[in-house]
Order: structure tokens, then C-alpha cells, then sequence
């Protein structure tokens, strides 16, 4: 596959192609994912849901985007690698930031982060831009604010908080982000903003007009069941697919059709 760099994704808004993303955690989906020429894997805070069976994201740590990344990076081939900063990674200083950025890229092999929010972290992105890292920025639902939010709502519904998502997005593109995900934002608004700026827009139930968009894998897949939001499309049932296949096994097992002649070395 061809490799995808920043200069690919930015291009892509140039030429009115649409960015694909999918987020991705280990090194088999790495490879399954990557072999259909997506644009961006995100190894995404996510897994703090749906592979560490968290109530929300925030307990997930540097090590734990670490592990991850190392593993997505050996199975993937040609797409953009891009790992989300976990929460308390860099809001507490500049310094933090660039610290556990450094780990991330060093350590993990990241080609670029994620960071959420608008004008309150834009020293923070500021610094781990001019430190060489590329930055994706991230407004609309923010999950690690969760708290703040009082749970995952839909963001910017009033003209009010139009402005202020505005205000944020035209910030980070000043500071220098490559391309900004917006999340569970009215469609109107999402439209406003994807053509104002220059940077391409990724939507996850943002609409139709968006540059780009993204998914959870295991929400496309039908994997993850605790919750579904309105804005996943299911691509396949695969964890119906797992549970019968497992029922299966176990009553092969149980009546000794499993393992058979062919399954058994001479």
C-alpha cells in the first residue's frame, strides 16, 4: 500500500477526497483494516470501553496507549498512525505534554497525536508541534469530558456554542493541526466549520459534510454492545458470528465431533 503521510491527508481536502478513519487497537485488525487502503488508523483512547472494559476512558494511561500502538504499528501497512493522548497526559502542563508525546511517538511508534480540546490546550499543541510532532485536534464531544459534560451528549446545539466551537477550531489550525475530528455535533454547525477551514474535518456523527470520517471498529463490527450510538453504522454482526461459532465449538467438543482425523497429527 501506498503510505499515507500529514502531506496525503491535507492533500485530501485540496482534492475534495474523503479521509477515511477507523480506530484500531491490536495487531491483527492493524493488518485486516490496513490491506483495504484506509487512510488513518487511530488507536484510540476508545479501548479504555472496549478492550478494557472501563465505564468511560478516563482511567485509560500513557502505558496503556503505549502497549497498543506498538501493537497496531507492526501489523499495519501504509496507513496514517495516529494515537490519542489519554486524559491527564497533557492538560496539566506544557511540559507533561511533551513529555508523554515523546513516549508516545518513542516508545509506540505513533506518526502523529490527538489531543481534545480547543483554546484551553493550545500551548500544549503549540509545543508538541514545534517538538516535530503532528497534532490532530479533537472538539465537539469531548469524551475525557465526560464529567464536565454530564455524560456523552450532543455538543454545540446553540448559536452561542457554534461560536465557541468555531472560535476553537480556527485556534487549532493557527497553532499548526493537520486536521481536526469533530464529534456529535448538529450537521449545520459541522458544515460551517468544515468550510471555513483550510485543514480537513473528520466527522463521527457529524453530519454529512464533513471531510472525512471515523468510526469505532468495534461499533462498526457489531462487537461492542454495551452502548451504540445513533451516528455508528453497522458494517457486520461479527459478535453474533463469535457467539455462534463458540456455541458450536463447545457442543463439538461436548459430543466429540471436534477434533476429528483431519484435526490430529500421524
Amino acid at each position: 500500500m501506498e503510505k499515507k503521510t500529514i502531506t496525503t491527508i491535507l492533500n485530501k481536502k485540496q482534492l475534495k477526497e474523503k479521509v477515511t478513519m477507523l480506530t484500531c487497537y491490536d495487531y491483527v485488525m492493524a493488518k485486516l483494516i490496513s490491506s483495504q487502503d484506509i487512510d488513518i488508523l487511530l488507536v484510540g483512547d476508545s479501548l479504555g470501553n472496549v478492550k478494557l472494559g472501563y465505564e468511560n476512558t478516563l482511567p485509560v494511561t500513557v502505558d496503556d496507549m503505549i502497549y497498543h500502538t506498538k501493537s497496531v504499528k507492526k501489523g499495519n501497512d501504509g496507513a496514517l498512525l495516529v494515537t490519542d493522548m489519554p486524559f491527564m497526559s497533557y492538560e496539566i502542563s506544557v511540559k507533561d505534554a511533551v513529555k508523554n508525546v515523546a513516549r508516545i511517538i518513542k516508545e509506540g511508534g505513533a506518526e502523529a497525536v490527538k489531543i481534545e480540546g480547543g483554546i484551553e490546550v493550545i500551548c500544549q499543541v503549540k509545543a508538541i508541534i514545534d517538538a516535530k510532532v503532528p497534532v490532530m485536534g479533537h472538539l465537539g464531544l469531548t469524551p475525557q469530558s465526560i464529567n464536565e459534560f454530564g455524560g456523552l451528549k450532543v455538543q454545540a446545539k446553540t448559536q452561542e456554542a457554534c461560536n465557541k466551537l468555531i472560535s476553537d477550531a480556527d485556534a487549532l489550525q493557527r497553532a499548526g493541526v493537520f486536521a481536526i475530528v469533530l464529534e456529535a455535533v448538529p450537521e449545520p454547525f459541522a458544515k460551517k466549520v468544515t468550510e471555513r477551514l483550510k485543514i480537513p474535518i473528520i466527522g463521527i456523527g457529524a453530519g454529512r459534510y464533513c471531510d472525512g470520517q471515523v468510526l469505532v471498529i468495534d461499533d462498526m463490527l457489531g462487537m461492542f454492545t454495551d452502548f451504540t450510538p445513533k451516528f455508528v453504522k453497522k458494517y457486520a454482526n461479527i459478535g453474533e458470528t463469535i457467539k455462534t461459532a463458540v456455541k458450536n465449538y463447545i457442543y463439538d467438543v461436548k459430543a466429540e465431533k471436534f477434533p476429528q482425523e483431519e484435526n490430529t497429527y500421524k
